[in-house]
């Protein structure tokens, strides 16, 4: 038997492996605590802890992701997405942050005047109050990593949702489509490139859907149907590995199979092209803004109405079934057993895309 670290490799690049998660982190989470009702799992975004009177608190942590290049306003409110998003997929409201600013050298009191101006206007803009931090200037510190935040949702404990609450015979529903992060942030790093390729009106077109990058108004929009028995079952950001990625850890995390009919997937056009510019399947690229819905098929019409009356691209596009805990996709007719993308196809092709733009 092996120790802890030693079963399987460290990746390249991007989250660790289910398998190190398993290995290393899961069976080493400090001290038990009864009142942990949903403590850290593989594909689960959220954690839950019974505060007592009926009620709960939702938790979640990220890196602080800050890329200047973006522009200041742009950043800050992507910064603050990323973090409600995954909280938003609990089903309830967030409504508290902690974070820790571990700023360059590089940054200027002006530039984080804007940035910390910027995250105060979204937090408050989506009612998320701030109630502790730290911030200092480091050496070895750098763009776009520039810290953590815990993100934290309060509200009854018959109302919160997880992946893991998917049963066989419900509707399975995405939003927006595969890679909305991977070909915003290309379109926006990397405009000279689309403008290159596509024209200027495209790359106009692509650079907007940056807007797009977030869960927030999908989860809460569809979370108003109702949530568990009453409708919603599970909700999940389709971040790193995208789509299928996402796909696979709600199936993994519910113990249900699921059927997915590939061409009932809505696909922005702008997606297609950047993921072909730069050499990304897109199904399997990052995709922060896709939001990933289980729910009972009786509701399934409301969850779409109530999503496009938002503006929301959605589409039911397969369901859950009994038995193996695997994606079964069906294109043209055919069917195949999806695998994990493991590895995210959006890190080379930034790096590529960077190297480019260097030459």
């Amino acid at each position: 038997m092996s120790g802890p670290g030693q079963g399987h490799d460290m990746p390249a690049i991007g989250k660790i492996s289910p398998e190190i998660f398993d290995e290393v982190i899961f069976p080493h989470l400090g001290r038990k605590d009864p009142t942990v009702l949903v403590p850290p799992r593989n594909g689960v975004d959220v954690g839950v802890v019974d505060i007592g009177g009926g009620n709960v608190m939702v938790m979640t942590c990220d890196p602080v992701f800050v890329v200047p290049q973006y522009g200041w306003e742009r950043s800050a409110w992507f910064a603050i997405h990323i973090l409600a998003s995954d909280a938003a997929t609990s089903g309830l409201a967030p409504r508290y942050m902690t974070i820790d600013l571990n700023l360059p050298m590089s940054i200027s009191k002006e530039e984080f005047v804007t940035l910390w101006s910027s995250m105060h206007k979204e937090c408050e803009k989506l009612g998320i109050a701030v109630v502790a931090g730290h911030t200092a200037r480091y050496q070895g510190t750098d763009y776009p990593m520039i810290g953590g935040a815990t993100m934290m949702s309060v509200g009854p404990k018959d109302k919160y949702i997880t992946p893991a609450m998917a049963s066989p015979g419900e509707d399975v529903i995405v939003t927006k489509g595969p890679a909305i992060e991977a070909t915003a942030l290309f379109a926006v790093a990397f405009p000279h490139l689309v403008k290159k390729a596509y024209g200027d009106e495209f790359a106009s077109r692509a650079e907007e859907i940056f807007w797009q990058m977030s869960v927030v108004e999908d989860a809460m929009t569809a979370a108003s149907v109702g949530v568990r028995d009453e409708g919603v079952t599970t909700m999940h950001d389709a971040t790193e590995c995208g789509l299928w990625g996402g796909l696979i850890e709600v199936a993994r995390a519910s113990g249900v199979g699921m059927i997915i009919e590939k061409e009932r997937i809505p696909v922005l056009d702008e997606v297609t092209k950047i993921c072909d510019l730069f050499d990304m399947d897109p199904y399997c690229a990052i995709s922060e803004g896709t939001l990933i819905i289980t729910c009972r098929k009786e509701k399934t019409a409301e969850v779409l109405s109530r999503l496009g009356a938002k503006g929301i691209t959605a589409a039911a596009v397969g369901e859950t079934v009994p038995g193996k805990k695997d994606v079964t996709l069906v294109e043209e007719g055919r069917e195949r057993i999806l695998e994990h993308p493991r590895v995210d196809p959006f890190w080379a092709a930034f790096g590529r895309a960077m190297a480019e733009s260097a030459d």
